[in-house]
């Protein structure tokens, strides 16, 4: 029995951790047990040093020490006020008389609202809670079909997994090492392709299906000509402004995502002043939830890294590597293999969960295999975009049942997110063939030949001894010194290049 446990530690450790998840044991604390107790067990067993534990305030205090996870409570208090402050009531009224005359413009307003506000407050409940209450009842009342009107709902409010400044790009970010303003670039190309599938199948549906997406009535469309036109300015201009306060001076480099999370924060505050819908209680409400939220997520991390530290003690990493690196038809192979694996993950797990379990195990495999690891997190992150989705246990489904009237089934709601999962599959499988779509405009990494890198080191005197009269010193001892000196600052620097 020992010498079972000794030779399949890691994935005793893994598959512990995943029955704790399925049982509906909070995750932290599932992840710092499962560290704790494996730990423990793999010290009783000589498999890890009794001084492992040693390591972890170091590692609780580098989480803390982290300035990325300063954008989490800057995005998140930013769209709480913009939501809460009336802005998706304005653009979805606005946006519905706009395209009102069209077929399926009900549907289309909703698609690009759920972009908007992707954009702006980057929070899925949100946007599908505030579209379902105003937008349903209007969409359902001029007889839209009741399964496209809910499935256009929910999958527009999921945009906000995936258009920047997403909670889960930040998060991706920094499981993987790399930086949120490149996660940002190479998921907006894919974000807007996403959007154009989602209105190409409301005008596809409009076209062949016209009873299920009329036009706007007449008697409906209360707003026309220069009114119009200037009730699309004023309610469309701040919001697209703060979005290039945050996105442009991001991308621009003029700001880092930390900065650019704090100036729409701000922004957010001056544009909720000027409607004046700024008030104490919403204040506060803004702050206890964003402080909730930063709390859960920070919780989860340090589960994360307790797990992580027991796990990588009983070189858990090098098990999954050498499962994963094996599979058969290599890179394409491996992708096919997680994506997979993380769909159907999906199904019982949230974002933060992957997040923080699944991506910090895949990340050194698809390093290990040559994959660019911007193109691996925005392909994961639109993947994990059909955890809010797919049926029976999508939260964007359950958010949208709690505010959808009484007369929609829950069948209608299910059967109407169906074909946006497709489409999300269907942008997963493209983003895999066409690794372009994320890492155009993306700086390449620089290779430097470190074979042909030449240290010159100044020669000195000092310290060396005096040669005795009579006596010549060997001529090419000094140049061997320097000679050994540059050649193991070399080796060096190639060890750590091929980490």
């Amino acid at each position: 029995m020992t010498d079972f446990l000794i030779a399949n530690m890691a994935p005793i450790i893994f598959a512990s951790m995943v029955l704790f998840l399925l049982v509906g044991f909070p995750v932290a604390f599932a992840l710092a047990a499962n560290g704790i107790f494996f730990g423990l067990i793999g010290i009783e067993l000589g498999l890890l040093g009794p001084q492992l534990f040693q390591a972890l305030p170091d590692r609780i205090f580098g989480i803390m020490n982290n300035d990325t996870l300063l954008a989490i409570p800057f995005f998140t208090f930013m769209g709480l006020i913009l939501e809460r402050s009336g802005m998706a009531e304005d653009l979805l009224d606005t946006i519905g008389q706009l395209f009102g005359p069209l077929r399926g413009g009900l549907a289309l307003a909703v698609i690009f609202v759920g972009a908007l506000l992707a954009a702006t407050t980057g929070v899925v409940a949100a946007s599908v809670i505030s579209m379902g209450l105003i937008s349903l009842p209007i969409m359902l009342r001029y007889g839209y079909d009741t399964k496209l009107a809910t499935g256009v709902i929910a999958a527009s409010g999921t945009l906000a997994q995936i258009v920047p400044p997403s909670l889960v790009l930040i998060i991706m970010a920094d499981q993987l090492g790399k930086s949120v303003g490149d996660m940002y670039k190479g998921a907006f190309l894919p974000a807007m392709v996403l959007t154009v599938f989602y209105v190409g199948y409301v005008i596809l549906v409009a076209i062949f299906k016209p009873r299920w997406a009329p036009a706007l009535p007449a008697e409906a469309r209360t707003l026309h000509g220069a009114r119009l036109l200037m009730r699309v300015l004023t309610t469309l201009l701040p919001p697209l402004f703060l979005i290039f306060l945050v996105l442009g001076t991001i991308f621009l480099g003029i700001a880092t995502p930390t900065e650019g999370g704090a100036m729409g924060a701000t922004g957010a505050l001056i544009m909720a002043l000027a409607r004046r819908r700024l008030s104490w209680s919403l204040l506060r409400q803004a702050m206890e939830t964003t402080a909730k939220l930063t709390t859960f997520v920070v919780f989860i991390l340090v589960g994360a890294r307790v797990f992580s530290l027991t796990f990588y003690g009983v070189d858990g990493h090098r098990w999954v590597e050498h499962l994963l690196t094996g599979l058969p038809g290599g890179e394409v192979g491996f992708l096919i293999v997680v994506n997979v694996l993380v769909f159907l993950l999906a199904f019982f797990l949230d974002f933060f969960e992957l997040s923080f379990i699944v991506v910090p195990l895949l990340g050194p495999v698809a390093q290990a295999l040559g994959i660019d690891l911007i193109w691996f997190g925005v392909l994961l992150a639109v993947n994990m975009q059909t955890s809010f989705m797919h049926p029976p246990f999508g939260f964007a489904l359950f958010y949208l049942r709690s505010v959808a009237p009484a007369a929609v089934k829950t069948t209608d709601i299910y059967w109407g997110a169906i074909p946006f999962v497709c489409i999300q599959i269907i942008m997963v499988a493209i983003l895999i063939f066409f690794p372009q779509l994320v890492t155009f405009g993306l700086d390449k990494d620089v290779k430097v030949d470190l074979d042909s890198v030449q240290i010159e080191m100044p020669s000195s005197d000092y310290g060396t001894p005096a040669t005795p009269p009579g006596l010549e010193a060997p001529k090419d001892a000094a140049a061997d010194a320097d000679d050994a000196a540059s050649k193991a600052i070399r080796d060096a620097m190639k060890q750590e290049q091929t980490k």
